[in-house]
């Protein structure tokens, strides 16, 4: 990629947070739409669940191949079809006559997302070399999904109250040709200086675990056991093939030697940790506010800017933060921040009381707002800029497999435990176990961000970095995998 002005390099990050703005807005809109879509579409809890997880599990799913597919054949190239795909998908949603359509269409969505987010990264890891201006580039990124987490309940209370759900996929449009015309313009194509071939038994690989994983979840409640089982063992043996098939390829889908890097495993867990709080929180959030409180769209989209705001507000400041003096410092805020956040709610039933509901939004905003830039600056910056796409495409998917999970397995505690005929009084208490499990997730982003980013961690990533610029030298253009 070209040197870039300045200017050219900040009208680059503001495409890029486009795309950015219109994957992260669409889950948050959807989220204060699932009670209207629910009785519009007579849907189940599990099918609330499968309208997200279709979306996030595809985009898990395809992440990585999307990420190596654009270092292949030009970011710009991908970016772009991701826009168009992306589009069309958003369309179809909001013509979609059924439940099942919609969840097709959610997955065809999913398609060109999977196009946009770990290429957009790339392109600003290619874009912003110097490691401090990349650090707050990403803090702007990570202010993104404040701004969508902030805008995503009004904009859809809104519309979901003066037209219909299906509106919620509109605005998808208008944001998605506006940034197509500008990458058209202005963002230059790059590629990784040597092509990586595709690992198709890796890609089927990937997608019979999280697919599989995540169907034994979510329908574990409904289903039983016995009938998920044969889900959970297919998951169990995916996973044995990717350990086992992944390493002895020149060029995986997977590089495993990322994880010899102590801080790209914690940033990775702790990603997964992150958003699946996210994904829990959100769910269980909207479903009190407009199903036992009763209020409607756009009543409980205002409830929820407590938590919104603060994302917004401290996702900068851990950038800056993260450039200065290095990601233990937001990790440890937002790992205590989440996990008193998910105790006030777990042990103190924090949605029965108008203040403490306030204050377990506000932590979770703030924890939430801080997690975000050191873990994408983690997972990118030790590595080989030949690879960043690659990289970047691990981070997110570490991001949206954290959704997915904490939605199904949220989703599925609550379901477990809750009546329909008594939905309202039943749901305070059905809930505490999904809580309690959020807290969980807190506490694990505090204690491996604590773990993970010491002198020892460090000195891993380094001799991690070392070993894989070494084996991009040595191994030869165009070398075939042994796979």
């Amino acid at each position: 990629m070209p040197e870039l002005s300045p200017r050219r390099r900040l009208l680059v990050l503001a495409i890029c947070c486009m795309s950015l703005l219109i994957v992260s807005l669409d889950n948050t809109v959807l989220n204060v739409a699932l009670p209207s879509l629910q009785r519009d579409l007579h849907a189940s809890t599990s099918g609330l669940q499968w309208t997200i997880d279709a979306y996030t599990l595809v985009l898990a799913s395809l992440l990585m191949l999307a990420g190596s597919t654009a270092d292949r054949i030009g970011r710009k190239r991908v970016f772009m079809s991701g826009l168009v795909v992306f589009s069309v998908g958003s369309l179809l949603c909001s013509l979609a006559p059924n439940l099942s359509l919609l969840v097709v269409f959610r997955m065809v969505q999913a398609v060109g997302g999977s196009m946009l987010n770990p290429v957009a990264m790339s392109i600003i890891t290619n874009t912003f070399t110097d490691a401090r201006e990349r650090a707050r580039a990403i803090g702007v990124w990570g202010a993104v999904v404040g701004i969508s987490m902030a805008a995503g309940p009004l904009v859809g209370g809104l519309l979901v109250q003066s037209v219909s759900w299906r509106a919620i996929f509109w605005i998808n449009l208008p944001v998605g040709l506006a940034a197509l015309l500008l990458t058209l313009r202005f963002v230059p194509e790059s590629r990784a200086p040597k092509a990586r071939r595709p690992d198709p038994v890796g890609q089927i690989l990937v997608i019979a675990l999280f697919g599989s994983l995540t169907y034994a979840i979510i329908e574990a409640p409904d289903s039983g056991p016995a009938a998920v089982a044969p889900y959970a063992a297919i998951a169990f043996v995916a996973l044995l093939g990717l350990l086992w098939y992944e390493p002895r390829r020149e060029e995986p889908l997977i590089d495993l030697r990322f994880f010899h890097s102590a801080p790209f495993s914690g940033a990775t867990v702790i990603a997964i940790s992150a958003f699946a709080a996210l994904g829990g929180f959100l769910f269980l959030s909207t479903l009190y506010l407009q199903n036992v409180r009763g209020l409607d769209a756009l009543h409980a989209g205002l409830w929820m800017l407590p938590m919104a705001a603060p994302t917004f507000l401290c996702a900068p400041l851990s950038g800056r933060l993260v450039g200065s003096r290095g990601p233990r410092v937001p990790l440890l805020i937002a790992g205590t921040a989440m996990t008193a956040s998910g105790a006030l709610f777990a042990a103190f039933e924090a949605e029965t009381s108008n203040v403490t509901l306030l204050v377990g939004y506000v932590l979770f905003g703030i924890g939430f707002g801080f997690v975000n830039a050191p873990i994408t600056n983690t997972a990118v910056s030790g590595m080989p800029r030949a690879q960043a796409g690659v990289a970047a495409a691990v981070a997110s998917t570490s991001r949206q497999l954290g959704q997915t999970l904490g939605v199904a397995v949220i989703g599925a505690v609550l379901a477990s435990g809750i009546h329909a005929s008594a939905f309202r009084g039943t749901f305070v208490s059905a809930a505490r176990p999904g809580w309690w499990i959020l807290t969980a997730c807190g506490l694990a982003v505090l204690v491996l961000g604590l773990l993970t980013s010491g002198p020892w961690a460090h000195r891993t990533a380094e001799r991690t970095a070392e070993k894989l610029q070494a084996a991009e030298i040595r191994q030869p253009v165009g070398a075939s995998g042994r796979g």
